[in-house]
């Protein structure tokens, strides 16, 4: 079979078909090589921009040590606790008849709250009366008889025996006559107690009974609770570890400051001064418990009501002081960061002592006028330069950024 003979016409169509056919696959290698060339270059440049941030100078806010006052406080939770509490209830059976307070009044020692029902008592009391009367009457009688055995006696007309017969029928009256005494007084005093009063001053809580109810000696609750609310205290507790400086703060004559503030520890509700402290060590908490005692006019300190005690234990003069936030802690102890004169940061250990809200004190380690850094602490290092501003200038620049518009309005 002769083979068929190719013409120049059939290459010159076959060629662009074949050109056709891979064209998706070239337009396919240009587009990744373009991406693979942008994404090189792009990495450069943020590799380039790193490196440039990596060797600017930082901006770290400073602050200078200075000398000064510092109170050591001492703060802790506690309770406001009534100086008296006293739940009132009746010392006897009967029919509660009216109630002569009101819910949440003063009220003063001795004052009528209650009346029971009085008939029952006064009964006994009559009884008790007759009953006095009929053997002081059989004593009378007794002690004449005794007179006329006695002259008898002196004119042979009775004998000793009937003498002294007679004198232990008196003794014998004499002793029934105390008894009903004493059961005549108990009955008035069951008579008295028919009428409840209060046996502080105070401040009368809510009743939890209702007149017309049959009231009982026995009933827990009984009438109503009554606190003194003035003076009041409040009970807290602090760490052992704070105890040595307590005491040394108490061997002074003059009494222990305490302050009161609300939840926040925000608002001082009221001054008082310490009143005592526990005997020993609570071991289940490590923590020993005190009193303080406040005058409480206003009755801001209402009993079982949270506050935050702050007491001032002792007051620091002419002592080292620095913002607590420039000092850091490690495994060596506490150190701050001090600029030098040509800004460059020297890691520095110290010394601390007691601290004030955002203030503590720098023992050993700094002098006044040397300049700590507040913040961006975790990029220094020793020998790095740093270009310092102030802390007030830091804070007027943050709040300039925060508020562009302002700013713009300022220029």
């Amino acid at each position: 079979m002769s083979k068929p003979v190719q013409t120049e016409e059939t290459s010159t169509v076959s060629a662009p078909r074949s050109l056709k056919r891979h064209l998706p696959y070239l337009i396919l290698i240009v587009v990744l090589g373009a991406g693979i060339c942008w994404w090189t270059h792009s990495s450069g440049e943020k590799g380039d921009m790193a490196g440039r941030k990596g060797k600017q100078t930082p901006t770290v806010s400073v602050a200078v040590a200075g000398k000064g006052d510092l109170k050591v406080m001492l703060d802790a939770l506690g309770t406001v606790l009534a100086n008296n509490t006293v739940t009132v209830k009746s010392r006897v059976d009967g029919q509660l008849l009216k109630l002569h307070f009101r819910e949440g009044q003063d009220v003063k020692a001795g004052q009528l709250l209650a009346e029971i029902d009085p008939r029952p008592f006064q009964v006994q009391v009559t009884q008790a009366e007759g009953q006095l009367a009929r053997d002081m009457a059989q004593l009378a009688n007794a002690r004449a008889d005794l007179t006329r055995y006695k002259t008898l006696l002196g004119q042979n007309g009775a004998s000793q025996q009937q003498v002294d017969t007679q004198e232990a029928l008196v003794r014998q009256l004499a002793g029934t006559v105390k008894v009903d005494e004493g059961a005549l007084a108990a009955a008035r005093l069951q008579l008295t107690y028919s009428r409840i009063t209060a046996p502080l001053s105070g401040k009368a809580g809510l009743k939890t009974v209702d007149e017309g109810n049959m009231i009982h000696a026995s009933d827990a609750n009984g009438l109503v609770v009554i606190t003194q609310v003035q003076p009041a205290n409040v009970l807290f507790s602090i760490p052992e570890t704070r105890l040595e400086e307590l005491l040394k703060a108490r061997a002074g004559n003059a009494p222990l400051g305490v302050d009161a503030l609300d939840r926040d520890g925000t608002t001082v509700l009221a001054h008082g001064v310490l009143a005592t402290m526990d005997n020993q060590v609570d071991t289940t908490t490590g923590t020993v418990k005190l009193k303080a005692r406040f005058d409480n006019k206003d009755e801001v300190l209402f009993p079982s009501r949270f506050v935050n005690a702050r007491m001032t234990l002792a007051t620091l003069h002419d002592v080292i002081v620095v913002p607590a936030v420039a000092v850091q802690r490690g495994k060596p102890g506490a150190y701050v960061f001090v600029v030098n004169a040509d800004n460059t940061v020297s890691q520095r250990p110290v010394k601390t002592g007691p601290a004030e809200g955002e203030r503590i004190v720098i023992r050993e380690g700094l002098t006044a006028g040397e300049r700590v850094v507040l913040d961006g602490l975790d990029q220094l290092r020793d020998g790095r330069k740093v270009n310092p501003v102030s802390a007030g200038e830091a804070d007027k620049r943050d709040g300039s950024a925060a508020h562009p518009g302002k700013k713009r309005k300022a220029g």
